[in-house]
């Protein structure tokens, strides 16, 4: 009997600790751009990059990490906090006709004020197949999918001073 009552409990514990083993991580709504970033309106206004990033991180998560995406400032978020900003975007309108697009992000992970990890991380595309009849914002989605899918995966194991993807 005791071998039976063992069994039952030994895949209860496995679940409660892989459930505890997943940390939550803050990330804006909302993605910025640097000062020295030379993004056209186009690309800033119509291919939703800032917001479009924080989702791709939390689709990339797939369980391993919790992601929260907060419309609040984070200064006002307690935990681990990913702050992120784009540095450059490369993606002249016309497609891949006119040639690559990519998109550079940094992050800084803050825990209760304390700097814990630093990256950053870079992405370029053609367009991929059919990349002559995909727009700018299509290409550029590319590349920020991808990043969420890194960024993602670093997270599991942050760094100070990493670089991802093409970076």
């Amino acid at each position: 009997m005791q071998q039976r009552s063992t069994a039952l409990i030994a895949p209860i514990l496995i679940v409660a600790c892989s459930v505890a083993q997943a940390e939550t991580f803050t990330v804006p709504a909302e993605v910025g751009f640097a000062d020295i970033v030379a993004v056209s309106d186009a690309v800033r206004n119509e291919c939703t990059l800032q917001t479009r990033l924080p989702e791709f991180i939390k689709d990339g998560a797939r369980g391993d990490v919790d992601i929260v995406i907060s419309d609040e400032p984070l200064d006002n978020v307690a935990g681990k906090v990913l702050r992120l900003e784009y540095v450059n975007i490369l993606g002249a309108g016309g497609g891949a006709w006119s040639g690559p697009k990519s998109a550079t992000v940094s992050g800084e992970l803050w825990e209760n004020g304390e700097l814990i990890g630093s990256f950053v991380a870079s992405r370029y595309s053609r367009g991929g197949a059919f990349g002559g009849f995909k727009g700018t914002c299509s290409i550029l989605g590319r590349c920020i999918r991808t990043l969420g899918v890194d960024i993602a995966r670093w997270l599991g194991d942050p760094t100070m001073d990493a670089r991802l993807g093409n970076a």
